[in-house]
C-alpha cells in the first residue's frame, strides 16, 4: 500500500520517517519530496507498505499525529495523474 505523508517538517529525515512506520509493519520503500529547482524539501513525501493491512494501520495510527513538531497528514496515496 503506498501511503501520502503531508505536513513533514523540514528537518525531518527519510530514516526518521521510516523508523516512525516501521512501527506498523515492513516498509518497502520511502520517498520524500524535494523542490526540483532549490533542492529544499517540499514538506511530504511516500512511505510504500509491503501489506494493506499493516498500511491502514499506520493510517489510523499516524494521521494527525505530532512527528518533528507538526501533525501528520496520512492516507492512501492516488495514482499519479498523467500529465498528457
Amino acid at each position: 500500500m503506498n501511503l501520502y505523508v503531508g505536513n513533514l517538517s523540514y528537518k525531518l529525515s527519510e530514516n526518521e520517517l521510516r523508523e516512525t512506520f516501521e512501527e506498523f509493519g515492513s516498509v518497502v520503500s520511502v520517498r520524500m519530496v524535494n523542490d526540483r529547482e532549490t533542492g529544499r524539501p517540499r514538506g511530504f513525501g511516500f512511505v510504500e507498505m509491503a501489506d494493506n493491512e499493516e498500511g491502514q494501520n499506520a493510517i489510523d495510527a499516524l494521521n494527525g499525529h505530532e512527528l518533528g513538531g507538526r501533525k501528520l497528514v496520512v492516507n492512501e496515496a492516488r495514482p499519479k495523474a498523467s500529465r498528457y
